[in-house]
């Protein structure tokens, strides 16, 4: 081939390879999408979730969406729907609470999940240690179990004469163990008694609840697990002080809470889902546990119980529901 001829097929190769180079370039990315599965309790976690990841610029649109999924408490379906999750290749699955993360990892062991959070993930099996999950699982543990004997405290403090404690368990929940264990601790450094009440959702609660009645309990403390406003609205009913370790029980009714603080869970999650996008693997990240705690109580149910909160405990709230 003569040199002028070499150089003309060069050029055209070279051309080509620029035009196909821009053309790449003018493909749109793909969209990330980010699955959300919340078992019993959308709200607040879907909109503080969703404010948290606006914070660090992530706005829904063209290049992100999300495929938002609540199971009402049905364990079933809450299946079916990470399933689902799997199903659409999601970019990343963000659980809120126990049943909702085991159920995504049951799901996939490749697609990336965040805990937002979870109970005591280690002894849950959801992760190898908190120092190191391995797998694809990692995100915030709620600690919520371990801070059941706090829980305690606080009913004890607002109610000095307690001794009779109901607890409404979540029959469907692998964190319901530890949950249990912990209170139990508690209880007994208290001098308190607890009759345990295991449901499977928020059908069972009528009945349930004309028992827990019936028995004259001083104080009922409901697993975050299950549909609050149900539970909470029964509790009204029967004259019982609630409480639960999650911290918007209270803004739904019930009488108090103590809990990681909800804001910055949602914020770190959000970091975990930034971190995990750019490129980081689950498996290398450490589970954090939340640093902020916060007591809240709502006056206002106090009041309808015909309760005083002492004012000692009103000092020490982070918040009161006026």
């Amino acid at each position: 081939m003569r040199r002028r001829d070499v150089i003309s097929v060069t050029a055209s190769a070279i051309v080509t390879a620029l035009a196909s180079a821009r053309m790449a370039t003018a493909q749109p990315a793909r969209p990330r999408t980010i699955g959300v599965l919340v078992f019993a309790n959308p709200e607040p976690f879907w909109s503080l979730f969703r404010a948290a990841m606006r914070d660090l610029g992530y706005n829904e649109g063209p290049d992100l969406r999300y495929e938002f999924r609540a199971a009402e408490g049905d364990s079933a379906r809450l299946n079916e729907q990470a399933r689902d999750l799997v199903r659409l290749k999601v970019d990343l699955i963000v659980a809120s609470l126990t049943p909702a993360v085991l159920a995504a990892k049951q799901a996939t062991s490749e697609i990336p999940i965040v805990m937002a959070g979870a109970g005591d993930p280690v002894a849950t099996g959801l992760v190898a240690s908190l120092a190191a999950p391995g797998g694809n699982v990692t995100g915030l543990s709620a600690i919520a179990a371990e801070l059941g004997g706090k829980l305690l405290e606080v009913i004890r403090d607002m109610l000095p004469a307690a001794r009779r404690l109901a607890v409404v368990a979540h029959g469907a929940d692998s964190f319901t163990r530890p949950f249990l264990e912990q209170l139990e601790v508690g209880r007994r450094r208290l001098d308190m008694t607890t009759q345990v009440f295991e449901v499977r959702g928020a059908d069972e609660f009528e009945a349930v609840f004309d028992r827990i009645a019936s028995d004259r309990v001083d104080a009922l403390v409901i697993q975050p697990s299950l549909p609050r406003k149900p539970a909470i609205d029964l509790a009204l009913k029967h004259r019982l002080p609630s409480f639960s370790p999650v911290r918007s029980f209270p803004a739904e009714g019930g009488l108090a809470s103590y809990s990681g603080n909800q804001l910055h869970i949602l914020s770190r999650a959000a970091s975990y889902v930034d971190r995990i996008l750019k490129g980081a693997k689950p498996a290398e990240l450490p589970v954090e546990q939340p640093t902020k705690f916060d007591l809240v109580v709502n006056l206002r149910t106090a009041r309808v119980l015909g309760l005083t909160v002492p004012p000692m405990l009103l000092a020490r709230a982070d918040e009161v529901i006026e």
